[in-house]
């Protein structure tokens, strides 16, 4: 969330900077997707957003007609899956928002009014921040219902995988970096062999030592391009298996071939390595014996009375003696207050990660404070904890789990290359 808020407050801050230069050009379109239109304006606001994370990054920055080219295609790529989202009815109400902003200030260490209060003073428009925030999360759900519900992993799959040693012990992780070269749906072998040639270029000049992240925000075709193309740190069995079987045998710094895969063609940089890290499906796990109260907000409940209604409560706990128990069944708004709150013994990754750090911060018999998280406000009691080898099942579905984030990147790629493969875009920049 706090990467959210860097990146949406530099996009406001480069607004209202634009906005108090004069004299001003007379806005215009420069693309046209579908129904609706990208101007001059937006462009240049998303130009200088970018351009103040790669300075933070300390990315060294593309061309200026380079960067805008890459931008303006994000911001088609953008446009096209909000449409989408509008014309299947996909919405983020505003009780959910208010959720997720207030999730925000929390991570902030600000009140919702503080944190409102900071971005006014830097001349933040709220409104627009809690929209550039509802479009972040329609962004996130539509790529959850379109591409990673629809990831089929079959019972042979899961069974190759844990027939391999390799992905049921600690193994390495990798820290990546990659350029996509996205090829057309039905490309053509001319269009193909164009696009390989464009790859070899870029290619030769990361060997002769340019940077590659700079490389990668002027050229790559994927959604992270503008980060530099960074995946972050990834197990093996959690990359896609092109990449896992590339990037084996590199040290940091070294860079692929040019890989190729149904998506067009790669190149993957190894930033850094480690080892060791129990990243598979171990053999045993600490597992935890936990109750909980949760109160959910609504429009009626705010944060703040979720908040004080757990404290009064846990204060009946721990002062009164009340019993933890009857409490949940009294007043908690899970299922589970029909058994006291009690959500028996749970694996690490079972609950969501708010939950499951608050919980794993507390020893046999103590009582948390109010804590957040996406489904409300939670008191947290431990009860015991364990250490229990995972069933077969469990290792069936950790397993599972691995095989469906490997599937999940290459998913979205193609589904990206399709929704903009079968959109009207017109241009209207001056050198197109």
């Amino acid at each position: 969330m706090k990467l959210i808020v860097s990146l949406l407050a530099a996009s406001l801050l480069a607004s209202t900077a634009f906005a108090a230069n004069e004299p001003v050009e007379v806005d215009r379109i420069v693309a046209v997707v579908n129904s609706e239109v990208i101007t001059r304006s937006d462009l240049r606001m998303r130009v200088a957003q970018v351009t103040r994370q790669l300075s933070r990054q300390g990315t060294p920055l593309p061309a200026a007609d380079v960067l805008e080219k890459q931008v303006l295609e994000r911001q088609i790529i953008e446009r096209l899956q909000l449409q989408l989202a509008a014309e299947t009815s996909l919405r983020i109400d505003d009780v959910t928002l208010d959720r997720a902003v207030g999730r925000i200030a929390d991570s902030n260490r600000l009140s919702m009014t503080e944190f409102r209060k900071a971005l006014e003073n830097d001349g933040l428009s709220w409104e627009r921040f809690r929209e550039e925030v509802r479009n972040e999360m329609l962004l996130t759900r539509v790529r959850e219902r379109e591409v990673e519900a629809r990831i089929v992993v079959s019972d042979a799959e899961v069974n190759n995988f844990l027939a391999h040693p390799e992905n049921t012990a600690g193994q390495e992780e990798y820290n990546l970096s990659h350029i996509l070269f996205r090829a057309p749906e039905g490309a053509t072998p001319e269009q193909l062999a164009r696009l390989r040639a464009k790859a070899e270029d870029v290619a030769a000049r990361v060997a002769r030592g340019e940077p590659f992240d700079k490389l990668a925000a002027s050229y790559s075709d994927a959604p992270d391009a503008l980060t530099g193309g960074n995946l972050g740190w990834r197990s093996a069995e959690r990359l896609p298996g092109l990449f896992a079987e590339a990037v084996a045998s590199l040290k940091p710094g070294e860079t692929t071939s040019i890989l190729r895969s149904a998506a067009g063609f790669h190149i993957v940089r190894v930033i850094d390595r480690k080892g060791g890290s129990q990243s598979g499906v171990p053999a045993q796990v600490q597992q935890t014996h936990a109750r909980h109260i949760l109160i959910k907000t609504s429009e009626v409940v705010t944060d703040a009375d979720a908040r004080r209604r757990l404290t009064d409560l846990r204060e009946r706990v721990v002062q009164g003696g009340a019993s933890f128990a009857d409490l949940a069944r009294i007043h908690s708004a899970d299922l589970s207050a029909s058994k006291g709150g009690d959500l028996g013994w749970i694996y690490p990754g079972d609950t969501v990660p708010e939950f499951e750090q608050a919980m794993d911060a507390l020893k046999p018999g103590e009582l948390s404070q109010p804590i957040q998280s996406p489904f409300g406000w939670h008191l947290i009691l431990v009860e015991d904890r364990r250490v229990q080898d995972v069933s077969d099942e469990r290792k069936r579905g950790a397993a599972r789990n691995a095989l469906r984030e490997r599937k999940s990147d290459e998913a979205y790629q193609d589904w990206l290359r399709q929704l903009r493969d079968r959109a009207y875009v017109e241009y209207r920049t001056e050198d197109r």
